[in-house]
C-alpha cells in the first residue's frame, strides 16, 4: 500500500480508480469549502501545507482492508513526524457496497470498531508503556506500531453532524504528538478550541456532542471522540476489547 501527498495527486491523480479519484475530489472540495469553512483548522492547515497523507483500502467489510491500513500505519508512523506538525493520515475505503446497501450509522459504527480491533491483532509491537490499556481511562489511546492516534471516523450515513458525514467511509489519524502544543494548557490551544468549537456549531447546526472533550480531562474518553452518532447519545461501553482482553490474560 502506499501513502500519498496533495501534491502527488495534483501530478498524477488521473492514474487512479473512479472510486477514488471521487473520494479525493470530495475531500478536496471539503477542505476548501470556503462559504462553509470546515471545522477542523488544523487539519486545513496540514491540507493546505501538504503534510496530510493519504491512502486507499478496499471495503471496510473485507478482511483483506485490515492488513491494508496496517500497512499504511506502518509506514505513515516512519514518516509522521517528517511532515509537519499538522500531521494525520486519511484512509478512505472503498464504500460502494455499503452505499449501496443504505448502511446505517449503527452498521458503519460495528465496521469501525471491528477494524481498529482487528488492525491492532495485526500490530508487532508492544502497547506503549505512557498509554492505558484500558479504554475508560481518560488518557487511554488507540496505538499502532508504538504510536498514539487519536481516530476520526466519517461516513455516509451520517446527516446531522454534517462534520462527520462523508461520501465514502473515511478514518482519519492523527498522531497523539500533534496536540502538544494545541491542548488545554497553551493559551494557542485555548483559543484554537474555542475557534473549532464555533465553527463546528455553525457546520453542523447542532450543539457540540456531549463526548467532545479535552484529552487528559477526567471525565474524558478518547474513544467516544473517535466515532460520534448523530444524537447526543454515546455507547455505555468502548468496543475495543482486544487490548483489555489479552491484558486480562497476562494478569490472571
Amino acid at each position: 500500500m502506499d501513502l500519498y501527498t496533495k501534491n502527488w495527486f495534483e501530478q498524477h491523480g488521473e492514474c487512479l480508480d473512479e472510486w477514488q479519484k471521487s473520494a479525493y475530489k470530495d475531500f478536496v472540495n471539503m477542505m476548501g469549502d470556503g462559504e462553509n469553512p470546515y471545522p477542523c483548522i488544523p487539519g486545513i492547515q496540514g491540507f493546505l501545507s501538504n503534510t496530510l497523507r493519504f491512502g486507499f483500502a478496499g471495503s471496510p467489510k473485507d478482511e483483506g482492508s485490515y492488513k491494508q491500513l496496517a500497512d499504511l500505519l506502518k509506514q505513515y508512523g516512519k514518516v509522521s513526524r517528517n511532515t509537519g506538525k499538522y500531521a494525520s493520515l486519511v484512509v478512505f475505503f472503498d464504500s460502494r457496497e455499503l452505499v449501496q446497501e443504505e448502511a446505517t450509522i449503527e452498521e458503519y459504527q460495528d465496521q469501525f470498531w471491528t477494524i481498529l480491533n482487528q488492525v491492532h491483532k495485526l500490530d508487532e509491537e508492544e502497547w506503549p508503556e505512557h498509554i492505558p490499556k484500558e479504554p475508560h481511562h481518560h488518557e487511554w489511546e488507540f496505538c499502532f506500531d508504538g504510536e498514539p492516534y487519536f481516530a476520526f471516523c466519517a461516513t455516509p450515513a451520517h446527516v446531522i453532524r454534517k462534520s462527520r458525514q462523508f461520501p465514502c467511509f473515511l478514518i482519519a489519524f492523527q498522531p497523539r504528538w500533534v496536540f502538544d502544543e494545541i491542548n488545554a494548557s497553551t493559551t494557542f490551544g485555548q483559543k484554537l478550541k474555542r475557534a473549532i468549537r464555533k465553527r463546528l456549531n455553525a457546520y453542523d447546526g447542532v450543539d457540540t456532542h456531549p463526548a467532545l472533550k479535552w484529552y487528559g480531562q477526567q471525565d474524558n474518553y478518547e474513544w467516544e471522540q473517535y466515532f460520534l452518532h448523530d444524537d447526543d447519545s454515546s455507547l455505555s461501553k468502548c468496543p475495543f476489547t482486544a487490548m483489555m482482553n489479552k491484558f486480562k490474560k497476562i494478569q490472571s
